[in-house]
């Protein structure tokens, strides 16, 4: 079998790629904004800003396919022709929207076959929709007050609108990934930028402790909600928790909360504590 070529093999043309793509797309973005302003764009200008959109996602295709002929996974063929953080920002994205079907359709994310489900997004509900009230009223008064300039009202329309989006989002993005234990592995989440699996056996101690200041500590993480921390998992080695961009973050101190935080404190204790399913030897005869 042939070796797994490394991450990093870039073909001349994946290399020109990247910056082309820094060209092209801001370009289109601008082009868009304008149109949807109202703004009148010539012809010429906008078939040769569409021309060259579909060039290079034409280019993209063929690149694609030839690293992934060349042995490259999807993911790694897709990072050669994109950035990791452009990458891990879109999916970020595309997880708040996603959340929001879910949430409506209230379907949680992750819990199948799991052993327990730990909602945590309860205590933070009356701030999220205050704070999505806030910026609807923003919305409309900017529309009142932008009415008289087409162009400007647009593009703020536009931004409001997503921002009250976002915001529904987050809350949906927590309300449907609760924390869940199932296996040897409990996995802790807020929103939809944090997502960690902890093996039980790296567990040195679990504790209900309630906590409404956090100060920043290396080899620590708080993912408060609604500004407080409930229960506090101390871990016998470190395990990464990737920042938002893939930056590594070792950590050896989790501090989460939950809805029901005694509840989560005892079955992580009583799986921790689960005597072990191992057959051992045969007794002698």
């Amino acid at each position: 079998m042939s070796a797994r070529p490394a991450a990093g093999g870039r073909t001349r043309l994946t290399r020109l790629l990247r910056p082309l793509a820094y060209v092209v797309l801001p370009a289109e973005v601008v082009l868009a904004v304008l149109v949807v302003g109202g703004v009148r764009v010539p012809a010429a200008v906008g078939a040769v800003g569409e021309t060259l959109v579909l060039g290079l996602l034409l280019v993209e295709g063929v690149a694609y396919r030839g690293l992934r002929r060349r042995g490259f996974s999807r993911r790694e063929a897709l990072a050669e022709l994109v950035p990791e953080p452009v990458l891990r920002l879109m999916g970020h994205e595309l997880r708040l929207m996603g959340s929001l079907g879910r949430w409506v359709a209230r379907r949680p994310h992750g819990v199948a076959g799991a052993d327990g489900v730990f909602p945590h997004a309860r205590d933070q509900a009356a701030l999220m929709y205050g704070f999505a009230f806030v910026c609807v009223v923003e919305t409309v008064g900017m529309s009142y007050l932008l009415a008289g300039l087409p162009t400007l009202h647009a593009v703020v329309l536009v931004l409001d609108v997503y921002t009250v989006l976002f915001v529904l989002g987050l809350h949906a993005a927590s309300a449907t990934r609760p924390h869940t234990l199932g296996g040897d592995v409990v996995r802790l989440r807020q929103a939809a930028h944090v997502d960690v699996r902890v093996p039980l056996d790296r567990i040195a101690a679990v504790r209900h402790e309630s906590r409404f200041s956090h100060e920043k500590a290396d080899g620590e993480l708080n993912l408060a909600v609604g500004s407080q921390t409930s229960v506090t998992i101390e871990l016998a080695g470190p395990v990464d928790v990737p920042r938002l961009f893939g930056a590594p973050r070792p950590v050896t101190v989790l501090r989460v909360h939950a809805d029901h935080p005694r509840e989560f404190v005892r079955a992580l204790t009583r799986a921790r504590t689960a005597p072990s399913t191992t057959q051992g030897p045969p007794p002698r005869a």
